[in-house]
């Protein structure tokens, strides 16, 4: 039903937005005088109160009816006041399947009786949020139609609701941002209450499998943070060594050497590397990568394992590189015309013009690419787990298998655990040292910009 509801109201918009251009074309000619709006102002605004008051109606309600509707069905399920919250979970959980026709034991007459509850109510659901919207949008229509006039201030009308769409993004994007670090700090003082603070971050070990049940035989698990903070840095570094002299080379290259039609194929080519999904640069890595570095490891005498962090490194190198590369090319070509031919002018060859005038003048975008590329290699996830291993070593052998911060995040949260283990616990632990990490290198770079920026 919300679909349908949601095809009419964009339709009526549509409509809506026509008709009222059309009529203040026809009053601006019909009436002498000059007009406040254009007539597209006019249609935007009916389109607009047409369809966005019914379209904040039909989103909210979508947000709260399965909330109103379990509430409303456990509160007239037999026996609710004796469960806790985790079996009135189990029994709405059970009803909405015997609804959705997922039915895998005989069910029980409470349960088809309150899977018929949940039926009427959805459906009276439907039919009250068609009833409402259409109510809205035709309400909307009517206004906006009253109001079409050639001395309506129809600009004004639509300008205030982009505004106002404009500072509610802002506030999502805001929320969200709380919504996570508050998370994040929540959840990581219940794992700070179970293991102590120091242990988790000055501990050399990591073992975080721990018997989760009375009758479990584990170890009776290590959370030090060490030896993951330590294989993140590693991958980083090896994937930055590969990324950071390939990216600004390449940049420097495509803006002050190349030809025109070469630079035209080859920056689109290069920046194809960053809409590769992680997935197929962890294949690469895991079929390919991996055994060559197992080869070259065995060829030199350095013991080398089957998931390496080299190879790791080397694939994630090459996928940061269009952040490095576009980033650089963008702050070279942002270099005033006149620096370079004021230099060139004095007698400088060009590469001297480029080492003494457009690196240190493109020096804060160059530092913002290489310090985004390194929060992406901090954050990468699936080319670690597929080519460096899930194991936490203290290695500086770069043939030997390590593991990263995100590779932990992602095992530890997988399963049905509950979140009332320090197992499961020490993964929100992991992000938020993963957000602090990721958050000072964004200050360093908005820090570092704001120093040596130039301005001409």
């Amino acid at each position: 039903m919300a679909g349908y509801v949601l095809m009419f109201l964009l339709a009526a918009a549509i409509v809506m937005a026509f008709a009222g251009a059309a009529k203040a074309r026809r009053t601006a000619d019909a009436v002498p005088g000059k007009t406040h709006s254009r007539p597209i102002y006019h249609g935007l605004n009916a389109a607009i109160w047409t369809g966005i008051p019914a379209f904040v109606f039909l989103l909210l309600w979508l947000f709260l009816q399965n909330t109103v509707i379990d509430h409303l069905v456990l509160s007239a399920y037999p026996g609710v006041e004796a469960m806790d919250a985790s079996a009135r979970s189990i029994a709405i959980s059970e009803v909405r399947q015997i609804v959705a026709g997922n039915i895998f034991k005989q069910p029980t007459p409470e349960a088809l009786a309150a899977a018929d509850h949940l039926r009427s109510l959805q459906a009276i659901s439907g039919w009250v949020i068609a009833t409402v919207a259409f109510a809205s949008a035709a309400i909307g229509a009517f206004l906006a139609w009253r109001f079409v006039g050639k001395r309506a201030r129809a600009r004004h009308s639509v300008e205030r609701a982009v505004s106002i769409f404009m500072l509610l993004s802002s506030l999502a994007a805001i929320i969200t941002t709380i919504g996570i670090v508050t998370s994040l700090v929540f959840e990581a003082m219940r794992f700070f209450s179970m293991v102590p603070v120091q242990e988790f971050l000055f501990g050399l070990r990591w073992e975080p499998q721990i018997a989760l049940r009375a009758d479990q035989v584990a170890g009776q698990g290590a959370f030090g943070v060490i030896p993951v903070i330590f294989g993140t840095v590693v991958i980083s570094l090896i994937a930055m060594l590969v990324a950071v002299p390939t990216g600004i080379y390449s940049a420097i290259y495509l803006t002050e050497y190349s030809p025109a039609r070469f630079r035209a194929v080859v920056k689109p080519l290069l920046e194809i590397l960053a809409g590769i999904p992680t997935v197929v640069y962890g294949f690469f890595a895991v079929l390919t990568v991996a055994p060559a570095v197992r080869d070259l490891g065995t060829a030199i005498g350095i013991p080398a394992e089957p998931n390496s962090a080299l190879a790791a490194g080397l694939v994630m190198g090459v996928m940061i590189i269009p952040f490095i590369s576009s980033l650089s090319d963008d702050a070279f070509a942002a270099v005033p015309r006149a620096l370079r031919d004021g230099s060139l002018a004095l007698g400088a060859t060009k590469g001297e013009t480029i080492k003494k005038v457009l690196l240190p003048a493109a020096l804060p975008g160059i530092i913002g690419g290489v310090l985004l590329a390194l929060s992406r290699a901090i954050g990468e996830t699936m080319i670690v787990v597929m080519a460096a291993g899930l194991i936490a070593t203290m290695t500086l052998n770069p043939f030997a298998s390590v593991t990263t911060v995100t590779v932990q995040i992602v095992t530890l949260l997988i399963g049905d655990a509950e979140f009332d283990n320090p197992k499961t616990l020490a993964a929100f632990a992991l992000g938020l040292v993963l957000f602090v990490i990721t958050l000072g290198l964004n200050l360093i770079a908005l820090r570092t910009v704001r120093r040596f920026r130039e301005k001409y």
